[in-house]
């Protein structure tokens, strides 16, 4: 077994409300910097950062998970994550046809660049990606399961866009396995009030800016050893998935 402390919730310079300093490269360089082991890129309903994400850890050693933050039908924000790279861009092209396209505003509500391996500019993301998409909190699950992806609903202890802010609390039927923290001193607290092992919590920055990157803190306990990303990404999603 292997320790990995890891952050399963940054944004980039992609997300409108990420600084525009949020770039793949720095990401990797200030994650390397806290110590972390694992860290996954999870911009606001897109994933098109994630190819130089990728590029970005393996220059400093950090394992890369491409991911999503979802903006349900609801507004509830969820955290998707995928093993491979390729299952992550397929769904990214899922929710691209899902969401409600509105042209986003960067005066307003802030740039979304996409870049290159070298945190060169490639492109802008014309419709605002904080826009709700088309897929319920009763589906989402089986839709990122049908990539091949698991998710969870992310920072339930804050007011915004939360499911228990948005729902009034945890509906059991939703049945998920893991849920996002953004403060770890609250897992006793929502542990006992939901009856959620203290393990089925994942605490994570939700990271906008770089300085919001934590030193490492939390982390897994995974039936694997070493930095192979492929390894590491497998034992993983076995333990995210059980």
């Amino acid at each position: 077994m292997g320790r990995y402390y890891y952050d399963l919730h940054v944004h980039s310079c992609l997300s409108p409300c990420g600084d525009d300093d949020n770039t793949p490269n720095n990401i990797a360089g200030m994650a390397s910097l806290s110590e972390l082991d694992i860290v996954a890129l999870t911009d606001h309903n897109s994933c098109k950062n994630c190819p130089a994400f990728f590029d970005a850890a393996a220059k400093y050693g950090i394992i890369p998970i491409a991911g999503m933050e979802l903006t349900t039908s609801e507004d509830i924000h969820v955290v998707c994550l995928f093993e491979t790279l390729d299952e992550a861009l397929r769904f990214n092209e899922h929710v691209d046809n899902n969401r409600l396209k509105i042209k986003n505003r960067a005066e307003f509500f802030g740039n979304q660049r996409i870049l290159d391996e070298n945190d060169t500019f490639v492109s802008e993301e014309p419709y605002l990606l904080s826009s709700a998409t088309y897929i319920s909190i009763e589906e989402v699950r089986d839709v990122v399961a049908s990539f091949n992806g698991i998710c969870y609903p992310a920072h339930i202890d804050r007011d915004a866009n939360g499911i228990v802010a948005v729902l009034g609390t945890l509906p059991k039927e939703l049945d998920f396995s893991y849920f996002g923290l953004h403060d770890g001193t609250k897992i006793p607290y929502n542990s006992e009030k939901y009856g959620i092992d203290e393990n089925r919590f994942l605490v994570s920055s939700d990271a906008h800016y770089l300085t919001d990157i934590r030193d490492k803190s939390f982390y897994l306990e995974l039936d694997c050893e070493g930095n192979d990303p492929a390894t590491v990404r497998c034992a993983l999603f076995k333990l995210l998935r059980s």
